[in-house]
């Protein structure tokens, strides 16, 4: 009991009208003022929300594992920041401990009444946000069956603690942040004229920075979790509402009770690469991650770039080159492993890598779209490209802990606001349209990441443990869809080439080369370097990158730096 209220305490100090003039400007990716890193020596949070940190960080305090806290500040976020992840959408961790690293796939599942052709019609495309909107894009939930998972392998204190925090904010409420109004401003009319927009829109208008919210459904909801186990999500009342809520006209989906009852997280083995002396660890298919940010990295390492400055434009050439490349590849190749093969192996291999590179200029940009290469262990069938967006409703927390447990997470509902359908009072996710709409091309050849039942849909989710001399020295990952991975291969670069600190490197100005054509820049970019792309041949394009990394570097004598990208509302916190 003291415990809790030490944790309650600490999370109250937060919740007060003065705290939200705190908070970034929810749009403000210009200026990237360098937020001040946090230094610590026995235990840290950074994740996308004041409160969430300071939740996580006081679980820690009182002697909870990096586990307990992870739970503790996504529970949090899922009540002060519903936009971007929740109890009903998915998640991957990469996870260091006593017997070393290994990843944890929560990643929704297409429900067995899935069709390869569900998001067609007429045999045309659905536009995209119809296909959201629709019960047919909300995938089996993970998130839950994950901290039930990590709490079994790694838990300290009571479930049902971990719960309290977020329980609090949700029956007592908050005041609502820049972040979350502003993205109601832009996004509010997804729920005209349905039920949620008596929790978004109360009275027809958009929940306002610095009012206070009230969930008192989320509440009940969490309550009964806490009290109850996973089995009260996956099964009763709650597993009921889901699958009413995905049945809803327009454009019902199949998700059924047993869909939900059945649903597992997998443990996977984490895919790791070398990159300038360390071992760099991600997360393999569905995601995309450890192989696009590992192509990336590997390329640019072909090259010698000890020389060059973090603001020099051969620099970024390189990257933009090298992303250009891995993006063709994702296109490609990335899927469900569990249903086409991937070859991982192939993609970072050694020999392949060195191949590739040959096909970057370092004095001129590539003036045509890049293709696909033809990686060894290429199993299976060669399948069509796949250029279906994943789009930002994602979070990212990276903890450690005082006896070195060290959990980088990265969790979604996909768009902003998922499906834009409630349950229990949580939003569910959209994740299914990360699937390819069509399940080939016009030559009838199969697009590997095609929708089947039960499969995981291709992610960019990135969470990311750098290892050296067998040890966590970073723990990052990012918000952002596609681009995920561009941001967090930047950010390692910017660390381990430039001894950027944690904040530094979550400040800097994104390129961006998805083997779109285009390289995108931000209108923060400094102007030598934006001139110095031109001048190789780039054909720029400028707008805002809202990225949201969270970095943890730890340093030999055990201290950790945290930095959180000043783009949202993230924050460092422990001691």
């Amino acid at each position: 009991m003291r415990m809790l209220k030490t944790v309650l305490a600490a999370v109250s100090l937060l919740v007060s009208p003065a705290m939200a003039q705190t908070q970034a400007d929810p749009e403000a990716a210009s200026g990237l003022a360098y937020r001040d890193q946090v230094v610590t020596q026995k235990h840290m949070v950074v994740a996308a929300n004041p409160l969430a940190a300071e939740a996580g960080a006081a679980i820690l305090a009182e002697g909870g594992s990096a586990a307990d806290a992870m739970i503790a500040t996504l529970l949090v976020l899922n009540v002060v920041e519903p936009q971007s992840s929740g109890i009903g959408g998915g998640a991957f961790a990469l996870v260091y401990g006593p017997a070393g690293i290994t990843s944890f796939d929560a990643r929704e599942t297409a429900p067995m009444g899935a069709t390869a052709e569900m998001f067609l019609d007429g045999g045309e495309r659905l536009p995209f946000f119809t296909a959201v909107a629709s019960g047919r894009s909300i995938g089996v939930p993970g998130l839950v069956r994950l901290f039930e998972a990590l709490h079994a392998r790694h838990g300290v204190l009571r479930w049902t603690d971990l719960f309290a925090p977020a329980i609090s904010l949700a029956r007592d409420g908050f005041p609502v942040s820049p972040r979350l109004a502003g993205m109601l401003e832009r996004f509010g009319s997804r729920f005209d004229g349905t039920p949620e927009a008596e929790v978004f829109l109360p009275g027809g208008v958009p929940l306002a920075e610095g009012m206070i919210w009230r969930q008192p459904e989320l509440a009940e909801t969490l309550e009964a979790i806490a009290a109850e186990g996973a089995d009260a999500f996956y099964a009763g009342p709650l597993a009921d509402a889901m699958v009413a809520a995905a049945a809803r006209a327009p454009l019902p989906g199949t998700l059924s009770t047993a869909d939900l009852a059945d649903y597992r997280v997998i443990e996977r083995p984490a895919v790791c690469h070398p990159y300038r002396g360390t071992r760099v660890c991600g997360m393999g298919p569905p995601s995309s991650g450890a192989t696009t940010v590992g192509q990336i990295l590997m390329l640019m390492d072909q090259f010698e770039t000890d020389g060059m400055d973090l603001v020099d434009p051969g620099l970024w050439h390189l990257f933009a080159e090298a992303s250009r490349l891995a993006y063709a590849d994702r296109g490609r190749y990335l899927a469900d492993a569990d249903f086409v093969k991937v070859p991982v192996r192939g993609l970072l291999d050694p020999g392949y890598i060195g191949q590739r590179s040959r096909l970057i200029d370092p004095a001129a940009a590539s003036t045509d779209k890049a293709t696909a290469g033809e990686p060894p262990w290429r199993e299976g069938r060669l399948h069509a490209p796949d250029l279906q967006e994943d789009l930002p409703g994602t979070t990212h927390v990276s903890v450690v802990d005082a006896d070195g447990l060290a959990i980088s997470l990265t969790a979604s509902i996909e768009t902003a606001f998922g499906s834009g359908r409630m349950a229990g009072g949580f939003l569910l996710n959209n994740q299914l349209t990360d699937f390819s709409f069509r399940p080939s091309n016009a030559e009838g050849q199969p697009i590997a990441n095609r929708v089947e039942p039960g499969k995981r849909p291709r992610s960019s989710m990135s969470p990311t443990i750098v290892l050296q001399d067998g040890k966590p020295v970073i723990l990052t990952g990012s918000p952002g869809g596609s681009r995920i991975p561009e941001y967090v291969a930047q950010s390692i670069v910017a660390i381990l080439g430039h001894d950027a600190d944690p904040s530094t490197a979550a400040a800097f100005p994104h390129v961006s080369q998805r083997n779109r054509g285009t390289v995108v820049i931000e209108p923060e970019m400094p102007d030598s370097l934006r001139q110095g792309l031109i001048a190789f041949g780039h054909e720029l394009e400028e707008k805002p990158l809202t990225s949201g990394i969270g970095t943890i570097l730890v340093a030999p004598d055990g201290t950790l730096r945290g930095g959180a990208d000043p783009r949202r509302e993230g924050r460092a916190a422990g001691q």
